[in-house]
């Protein structure tokens, strides 16, 4: 029986800058950063409060993963924002909206009350959009 996800990947156009992005903006720790080979890195982060789910920042590169093409593919479709996403949990979506804007995280809808949740919405420096919510009081 599966009992939990330890890693997802977030598909990145360039490691070092969403491992800026990631750390120095969104507040998130490097959990493993080790050389894999010739030009290759596996890099992956977590939240300081869930550090058993690890997120690998995953290049976009021909070869291992991608056939020729299917690279150029993917790195449009994550520029132009239609691929990666994600839902990430607050405490106070007011402040760390502020928080966040502040350090230059761009925000495509500021905090929102929806039925849902309330929430605002950003992307990462490679285009990957995500939801930020509130989490729910108890």
């Amino acid at each position: 029986m599966i009992t939990k996800l330890t890693h997802t990947n977030i598909f990145v156009l360039d490691q070092d800058r969403a491992l800026d992005f990631y750390v120095n903006k969104l507040g998130f720790k490097v959990h493993t950063d080790a050389a894999m080979g010739p030009d290759k890195r596996w890099l992956t982060v977590c939240s300081p409060d869930q550090p058993d789910l690890e997120i690998i920042l995953m290049p976009i590169d021909e070869g291992m993963h991608f056939k020729e093409g299917v690279a150029k593919q993917l790195k449009e479709l994550v520029k132009n924002g239609t691929f990666g996403f994600g839902v990430l949990e607050c405490n106070d979506l007011l402040a760390t909206y502020e928080e966040l804007k502040s350090k230059g995280v761009v925000f495509k809808k500021p905090p929102t009350k929806e039925f849902y949740s309330y929430e605002a919405l950003f992307v990462d420096d490679s285009g990957n959009w995500f939801s930020l919510c509130e989490k729910k009081k108890e």
